[in-house]
């Protein structure tokens, strides 16, 4: 068994070999991501139904008088703000849920944590009649905390921190497969809940679409200390995860207790891609996109990948939201949408270029 893996855990350090020898420097990536961060975000405040001159903009955020400055403090800039909370929470999310795993397959919405913040909010919403901010986000942390929990039970995570299969770490497969499989269950139930209350799918029928338009600071400032908190897990979970990246023996042999990293991973994404979910809705494939553009430019290396996550997730919510709102002018639609149909062709691409 000791020879086996280290055999398995051969082809990652040569992939990760591999990886810093291509790596770009961390500054030049950090430079660029944030170069592209700020285009978007001027993207995100000037581009719309109603187009507005970077001056403009510029004008409304420094304080002047001028008839749109409402526009773009009361609409626009919460918008820009969501999608910005949203893309580096779920960003984040999927690094986590990836590094955890070893799977390039896996993220948030691939593990089913969206689907059960949805379903919790449907719930509440159809059958409660809850609809305040303060009340959506308790319910998607909820379900979102739920759903991980029993991902983690049927997958088998913590069957790994005892036993002959120590070493594992858990089937990433299983995880997956569990994760799409209560997902799609619960997706179901929610279409069922929110179809049979006309007014409940009046409510949801642009949140559950995955959309941040109309959201204000009522909404994101319940949410800000849940990210927050997400992203201190997080940091603080990344040393462990290249650990175990090498399997669950070489970890413990450097002092990481896996059993313990495995629950604050799952904490971190919960409150990560819950507190997302209940901003902007369900959004597929950020999880997934993101960490793989990071760690196709600085490697596998976690604190590197979730920094440059927290630059490419925003970025790639930012333009989707700005796509969607000129594809089918004066209609918008939702980033959510647009963002499923960029992702599902990476899926299939990494899904055939993957060997596990």
């Amino acid at each position: 068994m000791p020879a086996r893996s280290l055999e398995a855990a051969a082809p990652s350090s040569s992939g990760a070999d591999r990886g810093r020898r291509r790596r770009a420097p961390l500054l030049v990536v950090l430079l660029a991501g944030l170069a592209a961060l700020l285009l978007a975000v001027v993207l995100s405040l000037a581009v719309g139904a109603k187009p507005l001159v970077p001056a403009v903009v510029l004008d409304a955020l420094a304080g002047r008088g001028t008839a749109e400055a409402d526009y773009v403090m009361g609409l626009r800039l919460p918008r820009t703000a969501a999608a910005v909370l949203a893309g580096a929470a779920l960003a984040v999310a999927g690094a986590l849920v990836q590094g955890l795993t070893r799977n390039p397959l896996a993220d948030p919405g691939l593990l089913g944590v969206n689907a059960g913040a949805a379903f919790a909010v449907a719930l509440g919403v159809a059958l409660l009649g809850l609809s305040d901010p303060w009340s959506v986000l308790w319910l998607a942390l909820g379900g979102a905390c739920v759903l991980s929990a029993a991902v983690v039970v049927v997958g088998g995570v913590g069957s790994a921190s005892g036993g002959s299969g120590g070493g594992r770490g858990g089937d990433p497969l299983r995880l997956v497969l569990a994760g799409v499989a209560l997902g799609a269950a619960l997706s179901g139930v929610t279409t069922g809940l929110v179809l049979s209350d006309p007014d409940a799918f009046d409510r949801m029928r642009s949140w559950n679409a995955g959309s941040v338009l109309g959201r204000g600071w009522d909404v994101l400032a319940p949410a800000v200390p849940f990210v927050l908190a997400g992203l201190v897990v997080a940091a603080a979970c990344g040393r462990g995860l290249d650990a175990l990246a090498l399997g669950d023996d070489l970890a413990r042999s450097q002092g990481v207790r896996t059993g313990r990293l495995r629950l604050a991973v799952v904490a971190a994404v919960t409150l990560l891609a819950g507190a997302a979910t209940a901003v902007a809705g369900p959004l597929v494939f950020v999880g997934l996109v993101a960490p793989r553009l990071a760690r196709w430019l600085v490697g596998p290396h976690q604190g590197r990948l979730l920094v440059v996550c927290l630059l490419l997730g925003p970025v790639l919510v930012l333009l989707a939201d700005v796509l969607g709102r000129v594809l089918l002018p004066p209609a918008e639609v939702p980033v959510g949408v647009v963002v499923g149909v960029v992702g599902a062709p990476l899926l299939i691409a990494v899904a055939r270029r993957s060997t596990r």
